[in-house]
């Protein structure tokens, strides 16, 4: 189980959209929930950071990818249930708009793989709801 199973509060995640070249920058999650799903790149935030801050660790864990985060743009509800009907993920995520600033995509942390896909390519991946939605409200893709 891991910490983020079964919590006594929501945890708060940060994720980062970064487009570049008309490109958006996604993961193939490793761990649950939407494991093996593809998603904008994000973490929980850690205590002391601030939004910005731990969008960009996230992303540099995830992709080593660094960027430059800016203000939220995107925030949802993230709830799960188990087959008990006990509440297993609670996640309160905010996203934020981030420039690209440098490095090559490396799928590490919490991540199976990363790369930067178009809105074709979006077409014939396993892309989480939450994910097409943001990038519906972002209009990075049309439906």
């Amino acid at each position: 189980m891991s910490r983020c199973e079964y919590p006594q509060k929501p945890i708060v995640g940060v994720g980062a959209i970064v487009v570049k070249e008309g490109k958006v920058l996604l993961v193939k999650r490793a761990a649950p929930p939407s494991r093996g799903l593809w998603a904008i790149p994000g973490g929980s935030l850690e205590l002391g950071e601030t939004i910005q801050s731990g969008a960009e660790r996230e992303i540099l864990e995830e992709t080593g990818i660094r960027i430059r985060a800016g203000t939220p743009v995107y925030t949802f509800d993230f709830l799960e249930y188990d087959a008990k009907n006990r509440l297993q993920y609670h996640f309160v995520i905010v996203d934020v708009e981030a420039e690209y600033v440098s490095g090559e995509i490396q799928a590490a942390d919490d991540a199976l793989a990363a790369r930067w896909s178009s809105p074709e390519d979006l077409e014939g991946l396993p892309v989480s709801v939450n994910t097409l939605k943001i990038l519906r409200a972002r209009g990075f893709i049309s439906s």
